[in-house]
């Protein structure tokens, strides 16, 4: 059975980019992030930008590998 939804996957290059992930997650689009590519401070503060759409918005946040996590909304 298809949802008609698609993941979204993406490799922030900066923190600026959070608002990919913002976009994705509001349109109720899973959003897998892949921070590999951020320093780990930048990479800290999306993670906690995350954790502020999941808590506002509903859903879920899974970490999939150390700097990979997977955004599933409600």
């Amino acid at each position: 059975m298809q949802t008609g939804r698609v993941i979204r996957k993406l490799r922030p290059a900066t923190y600026g980019e959070a608002l990919h992930v913002g976009h994705y997650f509001r349109a109720g689009d899973p959003v897998v992030m892949d921070l590999n590519a951020l320093p780990d401070e930048e990479a800290r503060q999306l993670v906690d930008f995350a954790a502020g759409l999941i808590c506002g918005r509903g859903g879920e946040m899974n970490r999939v590998c150390p700097k990979v996590f997977l955004l599933l909304p409600a």
